[in-house]
Formats: C-alpha cells, structure tokens, sequence
C-alpha cells in the first residue's frame, strides 16, 4: 500500500466506532446497518426522536462521538422491539440504544434533565437497596422529583387511581416501613458492587 493509501486509511479510521464495539451491548452490529429506516419507521416514537436509530449508527460511523453521547435520542426507547422485529438484517437495535445511554450515564456525559433517565436512576436506586420494588416509595419519589409543589400536584391528579389501588388492596398505605425486600439485602449489595467491579474493570472505566 503506498503512503497516500495508507495516510486516506488512517484519515478515516473511526475511533468512536472501535469504541463502541468494545464499550456497547451488541456494540459490535452497529456497522452492520445498511441505512433502509425500516427501524424509524416502526418506532411508536419515530417522529418524536432527534436521531432516529439508523442516523445514530451512522453518526457512530461517522466518528461523531459527542453528538451521539450526549443526545437524548437513546432514551427515548421504549423496548417495544418493533425496530428488532422488522429490521432486514436482525440488529439488536433495542439492545444498542439501551447500550449506548448506559455507556453515556456511566461516562457522565448523559442528559441530566431527561425524565427517562430520571426514572431509571429513581427505578433502580428504589430496587438495589432491598432486592425488590418499593412500589409506594418509588412513586412518592417521581411524584416529587421536581419539588414539593409540583409532588402535591401530581398527588392531587392522581388521588383517584390511589384510592382505587387502596379499595381493591392493590396499595399498602404502610409499605414505607414495612416494605419486605428479599431475605438478605446485605448479600445483594455486595453481590452488586462486584458485578460493578468486574464490569468496571473489563470496560477500562474507572469509578
């Protein structure tokens, strides 16, 4: 190969993408994407995305990594697997949205203001603490995530749902203190903080 083949190789050498082979769920199908936008066109969310899936793996390609880490457009998968469905080449695409936001939060580059990822550090912050969902905590912190009156808001909106769950025993008013997660919590934690060690380790991330 003569120098100026090799200079055009290494001029369009993608980084980001070797980047996200090894840091991404399924990371690895993104350049398999042949660009037909039968994944945008399925997505109940399609016209609401600012980088529909097939322009996300294209900006991978493309080697834009601060575009694509920083947008909110991962987070707006609902995992409804319609894209994985019917996607010609069977891309996991569900799976490399969820990779791609996961990355981007662990990195701490994500969107910080995104109602998804709110709900989803809310979500599991409720559920790692005793191994099961506290379903009326869990929804005191939504209702309050934007301040005391805006909680009081949504409290009052939903008063009418609440009562029903309360009727039909569907909401233990009492579930604040005496929530039963699983049998040892203690075990679980550490058996989470080494799965976050070894994956921490086996990404380079450090934490």
């Amino acid at each position: 190969m003569s120098d100026v083949n090799t200079a055009m190789v290494q001029k369009y050498r993608n980084d980001f993408l070797k980047e996200v082979e090894e840091n991404v769920e399924e990371g690895h199908w993104v350049k398999m994407c042949m660009q037909c936008g039968v994944c945008s066109g399925s997505c109940p969310f399609g016209p609401d995305w600012d980088h529909p899936p097939q322009e996300i793996f294209m900006m991978i390609r493309a080697g834009k990594r601060d575009e694509v880490l920083t947008t909110e457009s991962m987070w707006m998968c609902t995992s409804c697997y319609n894209c994985i469905v019917r996607c010609p080449r069977e891309l996991p695409i569900t799976h490399i949205m969820h990779g791609l936001a996961n990355y981007a939060h662990r990195l701490g580059i994500a969107p910080k203001m995104n109602p998804t990822r709110r709900f989803s550090k809310i979500f599991w912050n409720n559920i790692a603490k005793t191994g099961r969902v506290n379903e009326l905590a869990l929804s005191l912190k939504l209702y309050f995530m934007d301040g005391f009156m805006s909680g009081i808001k949504n409290a009052l909106a939903m008063a009418g749902v609440g009562i029903g769950m309360l009727k039909t025993k569907r909401l233990n008013p009492f579930a604040l203190i005496n929530h039963k997660g699983v049998k040892n919590p203690k075990e679980l934690h550490v058996l989470l903080k080494k799965a976050r060690e070894i994956e921490d380790r086996r990404k380079g991330i450090a934490r």
